[in-house]
């Protein structure tokens, strides 16, 4: 059985997707590798974070090719059997693939790792060119040369080496093994190589030059094919009837260069399985590498992610992607490139945020886990900010946001009314895990400045006005003049809590709650 060369594993694989109760049909990747095949733009790297659907294109891309398989009669079902090129590619080539993780047992060094695979794959060859002797040939290349024919290379998990720390003093070397295989040899007709970090940016001598790399900072042309699109879930919502503003709070986010909105497809896929939204991020790992960098902090990175996690967005210029052999992140910048690269953050137009509800949860829960003093008792407060709102206690309320502004005065400028904005969010952080908290969304006659739409029938919507030296009632009476509550009658046909919030240069804070009453 072929480890390999022209395998029928990524093909049973992709059946299973295919035949999947959740399926999205990102078939016309093929039409853009088509037009790349035996040009000098056949190398292609493309790097997301786990959990993007990164497998199951590799899976894809070896079925259409591979001459190990008739795939036709699921291919003919697919957008790709509509473009011109279909037939003339369908399962036309050899295919080498290579998962460079190995499921199996990892070697104890480099040397052992790499053997195995350039074994394996040699062996491959002989079985399939029996005619040929290639005893002959000392390097792996050479003898793929010596088959006088054509190859398409998929390699899945480029970076395990790197993006697990190991064979750290082999990593130039595996990086030659790449460029040796592959770099200006006749018969690679492509080369789809995908993993969660860039490549390594070298000398003019060694580098991987020849690859064009599309990452999630910058890929204007495969950016749909990794993730769920707003159109694909909005489809997905309708046939399995869950509600698609639920599955946009809680995995969409991560901002493409071209304006485009992806979602996590895992937990899509999950959410859509089980029925339920909640947070099944698994990439614990990960996450405590970033707890890592906060505890480094280097220029305020820990009260940054307080921001972003009181749903703020973070200026930064000039983020540059954290690549592969790239030493641990110690400035802001590299903290951030790399929370980027692992899927943490995202970033458009000069702006950081985390990208969903899912992501915001697992940054509350490592904050309170790793005990920053600060941020346990924000995170207290902000569960007694809701009971405490819901009670009309409008006292416990404004110590809570005095208390707050107190601890976080470094971050936030008063004089300015967004200030306010930023502090009322983190005091309402655990109600997240009740309520859809939309900023600014038009409603009535005008834009509120909160409005919490409650995910179950239990809870009661709620509206927030604030305001500046005006006192309460001036921001209860714009909600009411505006008419801020009429479309939260209609959507949810019960009582509503409307709040006004005011604050003076003193540090004064005064609230006010009414309950209308659905009539």
């Amino acid at each position: 059985m072929n480890m390999y060369l022209n395998t029928q594993e990524s093909y049973k694989n992709f059946v299973h997707l295919v035949n999947s109760e959740v399926f999205i049909d990102k078939s016309m990747i093929i039409k853009i590798l088509n037009r790349r095949l035996n040009t000098t733009n056949k190398f292609i790297c493309i790097t997301r974070p786990r959990r993007f659907g990164k497998s199951e294109i590799t899976n894809l891309i070896e079925s259409y090719y591979t001459k190990a398989i008739d795939a036709k009669p699921i291919f003919d079902k697919l957008s790709i059997s509509k473009e011109n090129t279909y037939d003339a590619h369908l399962n036309k080539y050899n295919t080498i693939k290579i998962d460079f993780s190995i499921k199996k047992e990892i070697p104890e060094d480099y040397s052992s790792y790499i053997s195995r695979i350039i074994n394996e794959i040699s062996e491959d060859l002989c079985n399939a060119y029996q005619h040929i002797d290639f005893s002959k040939y000392d390097t792996l290349s050479n003898k793929f040369l010596a088959t006088d024919d054509e190859f398409i290379f998929i390699f899945d998990e480029w970076d395990f080496i790197f993006n697990k720390g190991i064979y750290v003093s082999h990593h130039e070397d595996f990086l030659d093994f790449l460029r040796v295989l592959l770099k200006g040899r006749s018969y690679v007709s492509l080369c789809y190589m995908t993993g969660i970090l860039p490549i390594k940016k070298h000398s003019s001598g060694s580098a991987l030059n020849m690859f064009e790399e599309y990452t999630l900072l910058d890929d204007g042309v495969f950016e749909e094919f990794f993730g769920f699109t707003e159109d694909e879930v909005h489809s997905l919502s309708n046939k399995h009837n869950m509600p698609y503003e639920e599955l946009e709070h809680w995995y969409n986010g991560y901002k493409m260069e071209s304006g485009l909105k992806i979602f996590n497809p895992r937990s899509v896929n999950i959410a859509i399985l089980k029925k339920k939204c909640k947070s099944y991020w698994v990439n614990t790992g990960a996450m405590n590498e970033v707890l890592e960098y906060l505890e480094i902090d280097p220029i305020g990175v820990r009260d940054d992610v307080v921001r972003m996690v009181g749903h703020e967005e973070i200026e930064i210029d000039d983020i540059e992607e954290f690549r592969a052999g790239q030493q641990p992140p110690q400035t802001k910048e590299e903290i951030y490139s790399a929370m980027i690269t692992l899927g943490f953050l995202t970033y458009s137009e000069g702006l950081l945020s985390i990208p969903n509800r899912e992501l915001m949860g697992e940054f509350e829960k490592a904050l309170k886990d790793k005990c920053f003093s600060g941020e346990v008792d924000m995170f207290k407060e902000s569960r007694l900010m809701l009971k405490a709102t819901l009670a009309r206690d409008t006292e416990t309320m404004a110590k809570i946001l005095h208390n707050i502004h107190n601890r976080e005065i470094s971050l936030y400028d008063y004089n300015h009314e967004n200030g306010l904005s930023s502090v009322v969010s983190l005091a309402y952080l655990s109600a997240r895990s009740k309520y859809i908290i939309k900023k600014e969304e038009h409603t009535g006659r005008g834009r509120a400045d909160f409005i919490f739409h409650p995910l179950t029938s239990r809870d009661i919507p709620i509206v927030i006005e604030l305001k500046r030296n005006k006192g309460t009632q001036v921001a209860i009476d714009q909600i009411l003049q505006q008419e801020y509550a009429s479309t939260l009658f209609e959507r949810y046909k019960r009582n509503i809590l409307i709040v006004g919030i005011d604050y003076t240069e003193g540090k004064d804070h005064t609230c006010q709650v009414m309950e209308l009453e659905y009539k």
